[in-house]
């Protein structure tokens, strides 16, 4: 078995020469592995090989924008075909207006859609739609929860609990953040409805919208209740205020997304991940009425928006045939898969009496180490044990060939089998067993 970071030179080679042209040799902080990352070359299904020749069952899938892992055969098809044509015009083409039509056709909160660049992008620009339609400056969003790199997306991403009061303290997540930044930015935690409450009593016309993940990854992965998300919508409505719903990673619960699960009808929607089909892609949706801040029709729109490479046509076609191959039935062979691994490995947590739970919905899961009740973001929050153990289990995991994010997340793909999850199950229950035998 093959043992990280001894078995990895060609992957060593590539970082030390990577740091010579980038600072601490990369361009993802969410890739970075202490001492090195691993460097992949090819991917076919769910697996992917590296640099070593090594292969691993990819259950991160690019950070759960794979959802058809590699080389599915309509998106190959769709974007050679369209590689010759053009890659990229100064004019629209008919593929985005086909990707829109999809989109908003899945989606009954979703009226019109513009496309970005990235999920950062769609987040940024819902932020600024809502503020422009409102005239007000200040938003709301969840501790802990992760909506891109935008300054007023990144507030209180991870705070430690040196911040922590009884309120949510919007902290700065990266060094040389703009104090009025932070004070535009409300932060409240997950589920309670009463915090919520109270800030729009206190603030509510001031408030332009509510962000929220309806299944916050970096807070936990833990789904939102149905009654806490009906309760937002009608707060920040009484108050004139809007909903936006971060679906860049939830819209893979299901064919309308989470909101379709819940039943909630947010003003805005940011995606992005999946419905680029492999390429860089974002998006902002909703109401035509909230939308129209960014009609040029009649003069400058309200809220300018474009981007170089924003609707290029060949993430448009892939998007397309990789919206188009996620029917039902897809989600309900992801949803199997999911539910099958999430029981065996609390089954097994159980078994071995290691504190720990699997949380997640369809596609998304994620593995804590917490005896605790999982309920928000300081919940979850890994002190010097959980961490030990959390950084033992994904170098365990790539021991056996199992591909992960190092906090615990793990994302599946269309063309696993049961069998794959099988394999993956049974590395992942080795691996909690050696942590066990470990202490």
């Amino acid at each position: 078995m093959p043992t990280y970071p001894d078995s990895f030179p060609a992957s060593r080679r590539l970082f030390e020469r990577a740091r010579k042209v980038m600072p601490g040799g990369n361009t993802r902080t969410t890739v970075f592995l202490d001492p090195f990352p691993i460097y992949a070359v090819r991917g076919e299904g769910c697996r992917v090989w590296d640099a070593d020749g090594q292969v691993f069952y990819d259950c991160i899938n690019n950070f759960t924008s794979m959802i058809h892992g590699y080389g599915q055969p309509e998106q190959v098809a769709e974007v050679a075909a369209q590689l010759p044509l053009g890659t990229a015009f100064g004019a629209p083409t008919e593929s985005e207006i086909e990707l829109a039509e999809l989109l908003t056709g899945r989606l009954p909160a979703m009226d019109q859609i513009r496309f970005a660049n990235s999920g950062t992008e769609g987040v940024m620009m819902a932020i600024k739609a809502a503020r422009a339609f409102t005239g007000r400056p200040k938003i709301v969003k969840i501790e802990g929860a992760y909506h891109g790199s935008y300054d007023f997306a990144e507030v209180s991403l991870d705070s430690a609990p040196g911040n922590w009061g009884d309120m949510p303290v919007s902290t700065a997540y990266a060094r040389g953040t703009p104090a009025g930044v932070l004070a535009d930015v409300i932060v409240v935690p997950f589920n309670d409805t009463e915090a919520l409450r109270a800030v729009f009593s206190r603030e509510g016309d001031t408030i332009a919208g509510v962000l929220i993940d309806p299944m916050p990854n970096r807070a936990g992965l833990i789904p939102a209740r149905r009654d806490y998300l009906e309760e937002m919508t009608r707060i920040a409505h009484d108050a004139g205020a809007l909903v936006i719903f971060d679906e860049v990673i939830s819209f893979r619960l299901s064919h309308a997304g989470a909101q379709g699960l819940w039943g909630i009808r947010p003003d805005l929607t940011a995606l992005g991940k999946i419905i680029g089909g492999g390429f860089p892609v974002g998006a902002v949706a909703g109401r035509a009425e909230v939308m129209a801040v960014f009609d040029p029709t009649s003069g400058k729109p309200a809220l300018p928006h474009g981007g170089t490479f924003t609707a290029n046509p060949v993430t448009m076609r892939a998007g397309l045939a990789a919206m188009r191959a996620l029917t039902p039935a897809a989600f309900a062979h992801l949803d199997e898969l999911g539910d099958m691994l999430r029981d065996g490995i609390n089954a097994a947590l159980a078994r071995l009496a290691l504190p720990g739970r699997c949380v997640g919905l369809g596609s998304l899961f994620r593995v804590h180490f917490t005896a605790q009740p999982i309920t928000d973001y300081r919940s979850v929050w890994p002190g010097p044990v959980e961490k030990r153990r959390l950084g033992a289990f994904h170098r365990g995991l790539l021991d056996r060939g199992v591909l992960s994010a190092s906090y615990g997340l793990f994302a599946l793909s269309t063309p696993m089998t049961r069998g794959d999850a099988a394999e993956i199950l049974s590395a992942i229950e080795d691996t909690l067993g050696e942590i066990a035998r470990q202490g």
